[in-house]
């Protein structure tokens, strides 16, 4: 092959590549957030449901969004025999940054007596600030103990942690 003809290809392959790249972006369409919300409940919802997680998390939302939204959470949910729940004051511990809830809605998913843990693990941290003691391993159980209910692994709820401790 002379110069020439390896010229010729080399130009062709990239204005090829520079033309599929420049069709693949233009095709792109925005994501609609409501239903990518939905479809995040939708997913937990079915490993909640089968025991694969205890307790999840729908994405943090303005209580207008999450008035918008509610009553479609639930039925997806009830889809997959998993209960909500509409917390407007999630537990805030070292596993989240402090502010990932603050002033919105969080519909939790859960079955069983997951719930009365999660508000027990509320209530018990409550106490801990209450009383001056919710620091050290104190505050570090209570952050562990919400990771596990999420049934994130220790390592996980370990490396989130160190991440959002201060």
């Amino acid at each position: 092959m002379n110069r020439l003809s390896t010229s010729v290809i080399t130009l062709s392959l990239l204005l090829s590549f520079s033309l599929f790249a420049e069709e693949s972006s233009s095709m792109q369409k925005p994501i609609d957030q409501r239903s990518f919300r939905l479809g995040s409940v939708s997913t937990f919802s079915e490993l909640v449901g089968v025991g694969v997680k205890k307790l999840a998390l729908s994405s943090a939302l303005l209580p207008a969004e999450m008035d918008d939204m509610a009553s479609d959470i639930v039925r997806i949910a009830k889809g997959f025999g998993v209960e909500t729940y509409r917390e407007s004051d999630l537990i805030v511990t070292d596993l989240f940054p402090a502010d990932v809830a603050t002033g919105k809605d969080v519909m939790l998913l859960y079955i069983g007596s997951t719930l009365d843990e999660y508000k027990a693990l509320k209530k018990h941290k409550a106490k801990l600030v209450k009383s001056g003691k919710y620091k050290g391993e104190a505050r570090k159980d209570v952050a562990i103990q919400f990771g596990k209910l999420l049934s994130y692994p220790l390592a996980n709820i370990e490396g989130k942690i160190n991440k959002n401790s201060h």
